[in-house]
Formats: structure tokens, sequence, C-alpha cells
């Protein structure tokens, strides 16, 4: 059962200023329906975000992005949950920023430093705690891919399209596109997607390495399996490897730092987690 981000928001005492934020700016337009923009859920020990928007393909507008990185740092807080999924309700995951409410007029000053705080897309300034993936159907365009490159690791149905259709109409990336994606496909690679903003299906998404597997059965089952993958292994090694590939890639200032950060955060699991663990693969060959 679905629970109400409005219920989240009780849980996030720590937070109170982006709550209250958040809280300020929940009016709609007529238009607009009277549906939380961001479903929250948990299976087992995975947490299940849900963009709810399906009206206009979850394009993302300023209410979704505060709830979105509201209800991500109820994740991260969450201590019985080791793996988040962030997919879209109905057909499409994300169609980038809501061009309408874009359309509206210059953004302010203040408006600019709450942007720059979190992003448009609300968590692609984030540096994740634990594992994300991202399960990708329909339309992950503009911001939309923005946020699925944000995310860990990437699950696409078949009728997925990704692409940069926001240089269509002379909006830039300011969500991580020009920083992330170049370091997961490569530079040459990033430029073509970057400059063009040509449409890539889920096929050519996966020959370049930009999502790491194609579902063609139930989607958010299959994100699930995997997710229970990585929940399965012993936790504090895993996210000490994941936060040194991070490191390796985005802020190391050689390979002899990134060395040295590998060895010396990975030897303070030596004696928690990897002398258990060699004893208990011991007892079983035993």
């Amino acid at each position: 059962m679905l629970t109400s981000v409005k219920s989240v928001f009780q849980s996030l005492r720590s937070h109170r200023a982006t709550i209250a934020l958040c809280q300020r700016c929940l009016t709609t337009s007529s238009s607009e329906p009277a549906i939380d923009p961001v479903t929250y859920d948990k299976r087992e020990d995975v947490t299940i975000i849900g963009l709810n928007r399906p009206h206009c393909k979850n394009a993302m507008n300023s209410i979704m992005a505060q709830q979105l990185n509201i209800v991500l740092k109820s994740f991260e807080e969450d201590h019985s949950s080791n793996v988040a999924i962030l997919h879209g309700n109905g057909t499409d995951f994300c169609a980038g920023y809501d061009l309408k409410e874009a359309s509206q007029g210059g953004l302010s000053e203040e408006a600019k430093e709450v942007l720059k705080e979190h992003g448009p897309m609300g968590i692609t300034r984030e540096a994740f705690k634990k594992p994300v993936i991202a399960a990708l159907s329909g339309y992950v365009i503009g911001g939309g891919l923005e946020l699925a490159l944000a995310c860990d690791l990437r699950i696409a149905s078949s009728d997925t399209i990704l692409g940069g259709f926001n240089r269509k109409h002379g909006v830039p990336f300011i969500d991580g596109c020009t920083v992330r994606l170049p370091a997961l496909i490569g530079l040459s690679r990033a430029l073509d997607l970057i400059l063009t903003g040509r449409p890539v299906d889920a096929n050519e998404a996966f020959s370049m390495g930009l999502v790491n597997r194609i579902s063609d059965g139930d989607l958010i089952n299959e994100a699930f399996r995997l997710a229970k993958q990585i929940s399965d292994h012993p936790q504090f090694c895993l996210l000490t490897d994941r936060h040194n590939t991070y490191y390796s890639t985005y802020n190391a200032k050689s390979l002899q730092d990134a060395l040295n950060h590998e060895f010396d955060n990975g030897w303070k699991v030596v004696n928690v987690e990897s002398v258990k663990g060699a004893q208990k693969f011991v007892n079983r060959k035993r």
C-alpha cells in the first residue's frame, strides 16, 4: 500500500526548513490533479519511490522536486532500507522539467539559490548515501535523463526513449548531465547526445553503457530483484566500495590519491565484516 508523502513529512524532523519550504508551495492550479506528486512505498528492505504526475509524463515541477528531495532524505535515514528504486507512475519515467511552469518567466535570485542547492529535479545535486536504481520506461528526456544519470544503476523497459530534447528549446543542462554523462559513456558519445539532442532507444543506450539492463518483463519486479541482490550483501563493505568508486571517478586528485583513499577506507572494513566473512566461508568448506 502506497504511503502518502504527507505522512513522510511527519518523520523528517531534522529537515524542518526544507519541509516548511515545500509546504508553503503546496498549491495547485485548477488543472492540476489533487494527488501527491511523489509516492513512497517499502517492500522488505527496498524503498520504492514513484514520480506521480502521469497526466504530463511525470514532468517535474517545483512541488514534485521539493517532495522528491524530502522522500530521498527519508530513505537515507531509514536504517531498515538499503536500496531505493526510482520509477515513474504510468507509462513514462520523466519527460524533464515542466515547460508550462518554466514558461511563466525568469527566476529570482532567491529561487536560483534554492534550485542550486538541490537542482531543479530535486535530487540531482545530491551525493546519495545509499544505492538508487532508476527503473526507466517511456520518455526519459531532458531533466528526466539527468535524474536517471544521478542514480547508481539504470534498468530500462524495451520501449524507453532517452535524450536531451531540451536542446530544441534552448534549455541548458543544469542537473548534472554534462558532468555525469561523459563519466558514464565517454566524452565522444556524451557530446553526440548533448549537442544533437537526438533520441536513443533502449538497445542503443545499453550498447553504450547508458543503461545497465533491459527488461522485457515487469520492470518494477526486475528492479526489485536487482535491488535485493545488492541489499543482501554485507552493507558496510558495499557502501565503502561504492564511495571509493565515486571518489576515484569525480574527486581524486591523482591515481595515488585514489589508491590511498581506497586502501584507507577499505581497511576500516576488514575487522568489521571481512574477517567474519572469511570465517563463514572457511566453516562452510569444512
